[in-house]
């Protein structure tokens, strides 16, 4: 899909939404780079497009902006600041999740990018286009059985 630069020229730095072949994906421009990946945070479905970028290290990430799991932009990595709890002394450090959110291809041109989706291995976001995501949302999202209170 070819996407015009000129879609951006709204946005500071940040990303955008589109579909890709019945995919929704997230597109960021930061510091002169694009960046493309599923729009879907793989823990729990956030809409990653709206979410703040952030520099953790020399990692660009992308912050959930509903449960601010931090996602790098270039390759899906998750990030997570480990604590010993033996060790309160010592300060937090960043450590990987391994990769989990899906990442997609971008080339850029004078006045557009193109995004090529990325079919390679199996990501935790693929669940959101899923069969089984599918069924889920037919039935009406998920639902919870609360067991009443007998006595």
């Amino acid at each position: 899909m070819e996407i015009p630069k000129s879609a951006f020229a709204s946005l500071n730095e940040g990303g955008l939404q589109f579909t890709v072949d019945g995919r929704d994906i997230a597109v960021f421009h930061y510091n002169g780079k694009y960046y493309a990946l599923d729009s879907h945070c793989y823990h729990a479905g956030g809409p990653l497009h709206m979410g703040d970028i952030e520099e953790i290290g020399d990692k660009v990430c992308i912050v959930c902006p509903w449960h601010k799991y931090k996602l790098c932009l270039e390759n899906g990595e998750g990030l997570y600041q480990a604590v010993d709890p033996k060790r309160l002394d010592v300060p937090p450090e960043w450590r990987s999740k391994g990769v989990k959110q899906r990442t997609h291809h971008v080339e850029e041109a004078s006045d557009h990018i193109t995004v090529k989706l990325n079919g390679e291995g199996e990501r935790d976001s693929d669940f959101y286009y899923s069969d089984e995501y599918r069924m889920i949302m037919r039935r009406g999202g998920v639902s919870v059985t609360v067991p009443s209170a007998e006595k």
